[in-house]
């Protein structure tokens, strides 16, 4: 019966080999591992079986060989030696046709593994493979995430020269409405002249009605008539006197109405001048300052060499820390200090080049990975660490003649990380000293 069940697991083997065989390997990096491991176990069972085959065997062959040893005691009658040997023959025959067989199914397990084995190394050589396109997939990705932000960057600062420039814009609509709102109330001052014109031409009316009047009952008496006629005559001329004063200042009203008019469309046409200006001057500085950028790192490149713990990321020379500092610590190290020279030594170089006019800085910005800083550092959270290695990196540029006014120091923890994952090859990278030459 042990025997039996033996035989059918090694040909349910035998059965289920070749279908897994046939599977077509994963490209996934996940698939390919799980198809390794079970041809692994598969491979294991097969010699666990091959284990218990040998071992029945081994009982057999006992069996077998105390059969052998009762024969050869005596013990029995002729006859009944004999039918016991013969039926140990046959026996013994059927042992050795299923011994053939077992042979024949371990021969085909050996071909089996040989198979698997086969497809394992061929397995694990795709595997690397798709390691090795993984990596690079994932470094291109990383260097168009930091293009991006950079991107980000630019578009954020030109946003700020746009408030500015709309802010300017803004103050000067608004003394445009002050203005207007002068000249609307002087307008209000003619129209209020006009109307008091109006009136006292009324009252010139009703006073030569009164004069009229007044000759017409002076008529009876010449000195009473001669009396009224002098104050009527006074009266005319005050009022002659009024209307010609009004006229005088409606002609100045009216003249500063021209005025306003007049300085309200040059302001208007300033503005817009002093916009487009504005605009221009702008553009021609990033363009000029862009040219400078680029011949600093290209001298840089030049100095440094092409390490790819160095490296240009659109505007920015990115440095790893591990070049500069020892882990945890924001003390320069003295292997990096050559790097750092050199920088300074290109950027005196440029900046002898650059107008005054320009307005520039070198920012130094320090980033750090998404590892908490221990509870033995100096530094209460990665923040602290990355601001306080921008300032390391600031002072030795100082000590070494560049003007402080020129240089601006920055931290930003692990908050702007190159690579989003949680790996030592993610930390590494974003582990970094990045310097950025920008307009002031």
């Amino acid at each position: 019966m042990r025997l039996a069940k033996i035989i059918v697991f090694f040909c349910a083997l035998v059965f289920m080999a070749p279908a897994a065989a046939q599977d077509e390997p994963a490209a996934d990096y996940d698939a390919i591992q799980a198809t390794i491991d079970r041809m692994q176990r598969r491979i294991e069972q097969m010699g666990r079986a091959a284990t218990e085959r040998d071992e029945m065997l081994q009982f057999l062959e006992e069996q077998i060989e105390r059969a052998a040893g009762r024969i050869s005691g005596g013990e029995e009658t002729q006859e009944a030696l004999r039918q016991r040997a013969l039926s140990l023959d046959l026996e013994l025959e059927s042992l050795a046709r299923e011994r053939e067989s077992l042979t024949e199914t371990v021969d085909e397990r050996a071909a089996l593994i040989g198979n698997l084995e086969e497809q394992i190394a061929r397995l694990t050589d795709m595997l690397a493979g798709e390691r090795r396109r993984i990596q690079a997939l994932e470094g291109d990705l990383g260097a168009r995430e930091a293009a991006l932000g950079e991107v980000q960057a630019e578009r954020a600062a030109l946003e700020t020269t746009l408030d500015e420039r709309e802010a300017a814009l803004a103050e000067a609509a608004a003394q445009r409405r002050t203005t207007a709102i002068e000249l609307a109330q002087e307008r209000a001052a003619k129209r209020a002249l006009e109307t008091r014109m109006a009136a006292l031409e009324a009252e010139q009316v009703r006073a030569l009605e009164d004069r009229e009047a007044t000759v017409t009952e002076l008529a009876t008496t010449l000195d009473e008539r001669e009396t009224a006629l002098g104050v009527a005559n006074e009266r005319i001329a005050l009022l002659s006197a009024q209307l010609g004063e009004l006229s005088r200042q409606l002609g100045i009203v009216e003249t500063l109405l021209d005025t306003s008019e007049s300085q309200i469309q040059e302001q208007q046409t300033t503005i817009a001048a002093l916009g487009q200006r504005l605009q221009q001057a702008l553009i021609d500085q990033v363009e000029e300052l862009s040219q400078y950028r680029s011949e600093f790192f290209g001298r840089l490149r030049q100095i440094l060499g092409d390490r790819p713990e160095i490296r240009i990321v659109g505007d920015r020379f990115v440095f790893q820390s591990e070049l500069l500092f020892a882990s945890g610590s924001a003390r320069l190290d003295p292997a990096g200090l050559d790097q750092l020279r050199a920088i300074a030594d290109s950027l005196r170089e440029v900046a002898d080049k650059i107008p005054a006019e320009i307005e520039w800085i070198l920012r130094v910005d320090g980033h750090t990975d998404r590892v908490p800083v221990g509870a033995t550092s100096p530094f209460a959270s990665n923040w602290e660490l990355s601001t306080r290695r921008a300032i390391s990196v600031v002072e030795y540029l100082i000590s070494q003649g560049i003007p402080p006014s020129r240089l601006a120091a920055t931290g930003f923890g692990e908050y702007h990380p190159l690579d989003p994952r949680d790996d030592e090859i993610a930390y590494r990278r974003n582990r970094r000293i990045e310097f950025k030459l920008t307009s002031g």
